[in-house]
Order: C-alpha cells, then sequence, then structure tokens
C-alpha cells in the first residue's frame, strides 16, 4: 500500500531543518521509497551528463537534489504558525 504523506505534487513547501532551513518553493516530485521529496530551485547538485544528441561535448548539468519529507512544511501552514516569525533570523546566521 502507497504511503501517506502531508504533502503532495505542485504544493508550496518551506524548508524548515536542514542546510536549506528557509527556502521555499515547489513540489516536482515525490519518492515514497526514500521519504523525499524534490523541490524546484532547492539542493541543487551537480551531475556529470555523457555525450549524447542533446550534449554532443557531453556537460555538467545541475539538477535537483531530495530533501527528507520531515523537514518540509506547507506554506499555508507555515505562514499561520508562529515559525514564520523565527525564520528570516535564523536563516540569515
Amino acid at each position: 500500500m502507497a504511503q501517506k504523506f502531508h504533502i503532495k505534487r505542485n504544493d508550496q513547501v518551506v524548508v524548515i531543518a536542514g542546510s536549506q532551513k528557509g527556502k521555499e518553493g515547489k513540489i516536482l516530485e515525490l519518492l515514497p521509497a526514500k521519504s523525499r521529496a524534490r523541490i524546484e530551485g532547492i539542493a541543487m547538485m551537480k551531475r556529470h551528463v555523457k555525450k549524447s544528441q542533446e550534449h554532443p561535448q557531453g556537460a555538467i548539468v545541475e539538477r535537483e537534489g531530495s530533501v527528507h519529507i520531515s523537514n518540509l512544511m506547507l506554506k499555508t501552514v507555515f505562514d499561520a504558525s508562529k515559525r514564520k516569525k523565527s525564520a528570516p533570523a535564523a536563516a540569515t546566521a
């Protein structure tokens, strides 16, 4: 049976813990096997691409990495919570 998460694809979320804390974006993909999600513009990582039709020379491409679901919160819930007031101070540190 499929796992049930508090978020789904295309939701706006805020990262509440980890190295990407305070950033927000849209969920591109859920990875239920690992309880992780890919979020637009967050946890960017570089990947080497082999030579192909699209990349005749090969390339180093930046892609979204994944963030654990426990570190994410819906933006609407985040805005309504007390965390919003403390997040900007933590983000600058």
